[in-house]
């Protein structure tokens, strides 16, 4: 389906965590160099009992993971299209729209390019400095119901979008930083 037959804006409707109707299981994140993280993901299906459980663990370990503010599946070893996101009560979050799960999302607008520091569990002593869009359109898929989607969205989450859309391509941020000049130890552990 393209975006001119999705409309301007189909956000999230109705769904919440619980729409999953599956209980959620911790798993452990990997860290790089593991090679998950350096490969493309697979696209899912939605509505696929697997994936709707890997929906629900993504959100139960990023849950308990303080600081997190997304979480996609090759993160905790699974090299699938598949990503978690919540900046709700985040300090720089302006457009928030609460905890969510999307599958095989790509961007379809991304604009308004900002610089910004960004870490990742899966690389937890750096940080570094990534342009990323500060307006973005997504379209993806909801776990569960496959029901197709479209959010607009800013700043923060934009940002926390984009993150996550890369760790499914196989990419870090490391992978966008300009430089070696644009990469910081850790100095708070969350």
């Amino acid at each position: 389906m393209t975006g001119e037959e999705r409309g301007p804006d189909v956000g999230l409707g109705d769904w919440t965590p619980e729409s999953l109707d599956v209980p959620g299981e911790v798993r452990a994140v990997v860290s790089a160099p593991h090679p998950v993280l350096s490969r493309a993901a697979d696209e899912v299906d939605p509505t696929a009992k697997e994936t709707v459980q890997l929906a629900a663990d993504l959100i139960a370990t990023m849950r308990v993971s303080p600081g997190c503010v997304g979480l996609a599946a090759p993160q905790v070893g699974v090299g699938a299209r598949v990503f978690a996101v919540d900046v709700t009560g985040h300090p720089k979050a302006v457009t928030v729209h609460g905890t969510f799960v999307l599958c095989n999302a790509r961007v379809v607008e991304a604009t308004r390019w900002k610089p910004g520091r960004e870490g990742c569990m899966s690389v937890p002593d750096l940080t570094g400095d990534v342009k990323r869009a500060s307006r973005l359109v997504v379209e993806g898929d909801l776990p569960g119901s496959g029901e197709p989607v479209r959010l607009v969205t800013d700043g923060f989450e934009a940002r926390a979008l984009q993150h996550e859309i890369d760790h499914c391509a196989g990419l870090l941020f490391l992978d966008r930083v300009a430089g070696a000049h644009a990469v910081y130890q850790r100095k708070v552990y969350l």
